[in-house]
């Protein structure tokens, strides 16, 4: 046997993805769900009338978790057919129900079927890891709502948020995501027994033209398979659109993560805040001091990969010809699992960081005091107009003095010196005690800390309500 260190295996399997999320994707998952729908469709025609046993229906139970991977992979390389290589296999398994297993189907009916099941797996596993740091993120927000820190437009120093307040951008988007893949969630149906062009033709001749029974057969296996109901119409497929919504939900969620990796990747080079870093990590082969941050930075990796993998579904969905063609099967096969497994991962990774996140308040609050005295300047206007100075005379000083100051730092690496400035000018009738009383950064928050309650109560705890379902913490495998 060739030494797997000789072949290619995807880092998904080996570095990123959890072992709950590769097992919804794995040959054992699959052909296991392929026995539960032959089981569902046999106890469906059962009951509407088929000449099918009790005992027949109970030899496929007892084998319902027991795949027979070695008769099933030998007859395909005799057929070519994994269906009916599997058809057969579980045959072998139950002889007394070999004659009724499968019975009217086509090949969808089992991988179409389980696909859609697969998606709901998946999805479920994605919306707990997202609801966890929702939670993580909805802690550290209310811990920081009140710490005043630079706020950036254009990524220049802008008005003052708060730590916690810019926290619940990050949830925000992530909860737009969670309430998306819910949506699509809620939609979801299976394919059901449609036949080979999806006019049930095979089961209207099982059941001698008998509609009720055939549409009853439908809706007995939906049930069995956990779901409400199955699609109204379909080809041979269910139609690939339902693919390209998904992959677009978790390309948002993608797309959240990127923002919330890429602005702490800033803020640990402002040495604001900085991902876990454990005692023995490297940070670099040639620079012992650095403090790399690779989490964040395998979050915006993996997620240009979603975003991107997002549009085969898409392209899939516009080129199926009429009832059906395959060339959606390799692509499909890749791209929704890798999108799922991808996200898995960067979820996996977002806990870890959210679970240690960093704050060096001291550094957050010098470099707000760097920057307050020119935010504070329209304060300082304000009471010198109040103290009996003109707005317009004040207004062009202020803007001389801040750029003069502005330049001393700039020019020279000198402190910034603008209240000392404003105070020294006589056209200011106000004291430098004043002055500084405008200097209390909690003067410039707004509702920032307010904002973080509101927005925790009435939108943050109706979803971890629904969703949340006890702790979970993220080890990362390397």
């Amino acid at each position: 046997m060739t030494d797997n260190k000789e072949k290619y295996i995807s880092p998904f399997s080996t570095r990123y993805a959890s072992e709950e999320m590769q097992f919804v994707f794995s040959e054992k998952f699959k052909f296991t769900t392929w026995h539960k729908l032959w089981i569902a469709l046999a106890k469906a025609e059962q009951k509407m009338g088929l000449d099918i046993t009790d005992e027949q229906i109970a030899e496929l139970e007892k084998y319902r978790d027991i795949i027979d991977f070695e008769t099933a992979e030998a007859r395909e390389k005799a057929v070519r057919h994994d269906v009916m290589s599997h058809v057969y296999a579980y045959g072998k398994q139950c002889p007394k129900a070999e004659p009724i297993i499968h019975l009217g189907a086509t090949s969808c009916y089992v991988g179409d079927n389980t696909d859609v099941i697969i998606l709901k797996e998946a999805s479920q596993i994605v919306l707990k890891k997202a609801a966890q740091v929702v939670k993580n993120l909805s802690e550290f927000a209310e811990k920081y709502k009140s710490l005043p820190c630079l706020a950036y437009t254009h990524l220049q120093p802008a008005q003052l948020t708060t730590v916690g307040k810019r926290a619940t951008l990050w949830i925000y988007e992530l909860i737009q995501d969670i309430q998306n893949l819910e949506f699509q969630l809620s939609n979801l149906k299976l394919l059901g027994s449609k036949g080979t062009t999806g006019t049930q033709a095979s089961f209207m001749e099982l059941f001698e033209g008998d509609e009720y029974k055939v549409k009853m057969v439908e809706q007995l296996i939906a049930e069995e398979m956990g779901f409400e109901k199955c699609v109204a119409v379909s080809g041979q497929t269910y139609s690939r659109k339902t693919d390209s919504y998904f992959l677009g939900a978790l390309s948002g969620i993608a797309q959240s993560a990127y923002k919330f990796s890429n602005d702490l990747r800033i803020l640990q080079s402002f040495e604001e805040m900085e991902e876990p870093f454990e005692k023995s990590q490297i940070g670099s082969s040639a620079m012992p001091y650095k403090r790399n941050p690779m989490r964040s930075e395998r979050i915006s990796s993996l997620a240009r990969y979603v975003i991107a993998d997002s549009i085969n579904p898409a392209m899939t969905a516009g080129t199926q010809w009429f009832e059906r063609t395959l060339d959606d099967s390799a692509n499909k096969r890749i791209s929704v699992a890798e999108a799922f497994l991808a996200i898995d991962s960067i979820l996996n990774i977002y806990i870890n960081i959210t679970n240690g996140l960093v704050v060096y308040d001291k550094v957050v609050t010098r470099r707000v005091m760097e920057k307050l005295p020119f935010m504070a300047t329209e304060n300082i206007m304000m009471k010198s107009v109040k103290n009996g100075g003109n707005r317009q005379e004040l207004h062009e000083l202020l803007r001389t003095h801040s750029h003069a100051a502005a330049a001393k730092v700039k020019l020279e690496g000198g402190a910034n010196d603008l209240i000392d400035r404003i105070a020294a000018d006589p056209a200011f009738p106000i004291t430098k005690e004043e002055i500084e009383s405008e200097l209390d950064p909690i003067l410039y928050i707004g509702r920032s800390a307010s904002q973080v309650d509101e927005f925790i109560e009435n939108e943050v705890k109706p979803v971890l309500d629904r969703l949340y379902t006890g702790e979970i913490t993220s080890e990362l495998k390397v």
